[in-house]
C-alpha cells in the first residue's frame, strides 16, 4: 500500500483525491493531511482515513477551541501547525503528495516535499509559474516523478505520452471561457463577484473561478504547459470549447489533431496522477458522444480578456517576471472579492506592475519571494492611487 500525503485535503482537488482513494480501497494510506483552516472536513477526513499527522496552516483556526478539541479527539495524530506546519508536513516521507493549496503559498512546501517523495501530483500550478525553472531542475535532481492533476495538463501529459516528440508541432490547451464568455468589454467593468463566480462547467475554489473569468487561470497554464512539456510558448496555443469535454489537444506536423475527451470531473485526471502509467477500471461516468451532441471551439476576445495575452509575455519575459504577474493577480482578485476593484482592474493593474519590474534573469529562490513580496506591495500602491 502506498503511503498519501494531500496539501489542501479540504479544498475541491483534494476532496476529489479522496474520493478517488476511496473507490480504490488498500491501494492508499493516507499518511498525511493539510488544510487551511476547515476543521469540520479536516475531523471527518481524520475519522474516515486515520492519518499520522495533520496540519494546519490558519492561525485564526489553529487557536481556536475547535482546533484543541480535535487534537485531544485524536491523540494518536501528530498536529502540526502555520506555514512552518506545513513545511514538516511534508518532511515526512511519503509515496506520493498530492499538491493543491491554491497560489503562491504552494511553492515552499513543493521544494521542501521534493526530497521525501517519489510522485509529485501537482494541482499547484503557481509553483511552475513563478519558479519553473528551478523547480524542474530540483525535481531532476531528486529524480521525482511529477504528475500533472490540472485537467488540460493531464491531458497534453496522457497524449504526448503515445506520440514520438519529434512529430509534435504543437500543443493547444482548452478553456471553458468561464462564467463571462462571451461578454464584451464594455459589460466586464460592472460585473459582480457574484456574477463572476458562477462558473458553468467546473466547481473550483473562489481565486481560480476568478481566474477563469479573467482567462488569467488559462495563461497561467500557458506558463505552466511551457515548464512541464519543454515546449516553447510559439508551441502553445488556447482555444475555448464551452463543453469543456475536450481536455486538449495536441498536433503533429502532418496536421493530425488529437484530442483527449472525457467528462468534466476532476477525478480523471487525479485517477490517472496517482496510478500512471496504469488504467483503472472507471467507476466515475462515462462520455456519451451521442448524448453529448455538437461541441464547439472559438477563439477568445483579446480587447476583452486581456489577461491571456500578459502570462505570454510574462511567461517570454521570464525570470522573476512571471512571479510578479502571479503575485499581482492574487491580490487584485481578492480585492475584487471584496469589492473594492473591479473586474476589468484586474489585468489592468497587473500590467502596470509587470510592466514596472526590472526582470531579474535566473533568479534563486529568495530573489523569486523578493520579487513576489514587491508585487503584492505595489499592487496594492496601484489599487489604492486609482481610487479602488
Amino acid at each position: 500500500m502506498r503511503g498519501l500525503t494531500i496539501l489542501g485535503s479540504t479544498g475541491s482537488i483534494g476532496l476529489s483525491t479522496l474520493r478517488v482513494i476511496r473507490a480504490y480501497p488498500g491501494e492508499f494510506a493516507v499518511r498525511g493531511l493539510a488544510c487551511r483552516g476547515n476543521l469540520v472536513e479536516l475531523s471527518e477526513q481524520i475519522a474516515q482515513f486515520s492519518p499520522e499527522a495533520v496540519a494546519v496552516a490558519s492561525e485564526k483556526s489553529y487557536a481556536s477551541p475547535e482546533y484543541l478539541e480535535l487534537k485531544k479527539r485524536y491523540p494518536g495524530v501528530s498536529f502540526f501547525e502555520g506555514e512552518e506546519g506545513i513545511l514538516e508536513l511534508v518532511r515526512r516521507d511519503a509515496d506520493v503528495l498530492v499538491s493543491a493549496i491554491v497560489g503562491a503559498a504552494g511553492l515552499r512546501p513543493n521544494l521542501a516535499a521534493l526530497p521525501h517523495v517519489r510522485r509529485l501530483a501537482l494541482a499547484n500550478k503557481e509553483t511552475l509559474v513563478m519558479a519553473g525553472d528551478l523547480f524542474m531542475h530540483r525535481v531532476r535532481d531528486h529524480e521525482v516523478e511529477l504528475l500533472p492533476v490540472d485537467s488540460e495538463h493531464s491531458a497534453i501529459f496522457l497524449l504526448l505520452d503515445m506520440l514520438p516528440k519529434r512529430d509534435v508541432r504543437r500543443i493547444i490547451l482548452t478553456a471553458s471561457g468561464g462564467s463571462l464568455r462571451g461578454k464584451k468589454k464594455e459589460e466586464l467593468a460592472s460585473i459582480t463577484p457574484a456574477e463572476a463566480l458562477a462558473h458553468p462547467t467546473w466547481d473550483m475554489g473562489n481565486k481560480i473561478t476568478i481566474d477563469s473569468s479573467t482567462l488569467m487561470n488559462k495563461g497561467l497554464e500557458v506558463i505552466e504547459a511551457h515548464h512541464l512539456f519543454g515546449l516553447s510558448y510559439d508551441d502553445i496555443s488556447v482555444i475555448i470549447h464551452p463543453e469543456s469535454i475536450v481536455h486538449s489537444l495536441v498536433e503533429t506536423i502532418d496536421g493530425a489533431i488529437y484530442a483527449h475527451m472525457g467528462v468534466t470531473d476532476m477525478a480523471f485526471p487525479i485517477l490517472n496522477a496517482l496510478f500512471f502509467p496504469e488504467k483503472r477500471a472507471n467507476p466515475f461516468g462515462r462520455l456519451d458522444l451521442a448524448k453529448q451532441g455538437a461541441i464547439h471551439f472559438h477563439m477568445h476576445d483579446e480587447e476583452a480578456f486581456p489577461a491571456l495575452e500578459l502570462c505570454y509575455r510574462a511567461g517570454r519575459r521570464g525570470g522573476t517576471t512571471p512571479a510578479v504577474l502571479n503575485a499581482a493577480n492574487e491580490e487584485c482578485v481578492h480585492a475584487f472579492l471584496r469589492g473594492e476593484l473591479p473586474l476589468t482592474g484586474i489585468a489592468e493593474t497587473v500590467e502596470k506592475i509587470i510592466d514596472e519590474h526590472a526582470t531579474v534573469e535566473d533568479p534563486d529562490i529568495e530573489e523569486i519571494f523578493s520579487a513576489d513580496r514587491w508585487a503584492r506591495e505595489r499592487a496594492h500602491a496601484v489599487m489604492n492611487m486609482c481610487g479602488r
